[in-house]
């Protein structure tokens, strides 16, 4: 005789909760400069950077690397609000096999939390055009386009999204 198998009772199966690992965010050090370099080369491939040109950013802006389970899940870029404007630009980028998951919201409410600590009444993103998935979660949190630019050395485009 077959098992007997514990059947869920009808529109029950919504309601359970799938345990997922715990986000760990952190500020970028030199032991976790190609992580974030190595997140950014995937989902902004028309604009790969060097490890020195990461370490460049990191020295002017605010970078955090996140990992699940002790997997590199994405990274994040605040830029401060610089010469009395108000504007910081807060850039979240998760990989494509972690979307969808919530961690971008986890990542995103501690990079716009950050970036208002610095002053910031108006956050701005940077979204490649072609990352479909990151324009929908820009929308989706209010964010509306100002500016369409390909940058010199070519590729693109990317959209300027801002809220307040």
């Amino acid at each position: 005789m077959p098992p007997m198998r514990k059947l869920l009772a009808p529109n029950t199966a919504h309601r359970l909760h799938v345990s997922m690992p715990t986000l760990r965010i952190e500020p970028v050090t030199d032991a976790t400069l190609d992580d974030w370099r190595h997140a950014h080369n995937v989902i902004i491939p028309d604009d790969p950077l060097t490890l020195d040109e990461v370490r460049e950013r990191a020295g002017r802006n605010h970078l955090e690397v996140a990992y699940a389970g002790g997997e590199l899940i994405g990274c994040s870029t605040v830029r401060p609000p610089r010469d009395g404007s108000p504007v910081a630009t807060v850039i979240v980028r998760v990989l494509p096999g972690y979307r969808r998951r919530g961690y971008g919201e986890e990542m995103y409410a501690r990079s716009a939390a950050h970036a208002r600590s610095l002053g910031a009444r108006v956050i701005e993103t940077v979204v490649l055009a072609s990352n479909t998935d990151g324009l929908r979660f820009a929308e989706s949190h209010g964010f509306t386009e100002v500016d369409r630019y390909h940058p010199p050395e070519g590729g693109g485009p990317f959209i300027t999204l801002s809220r307040s």
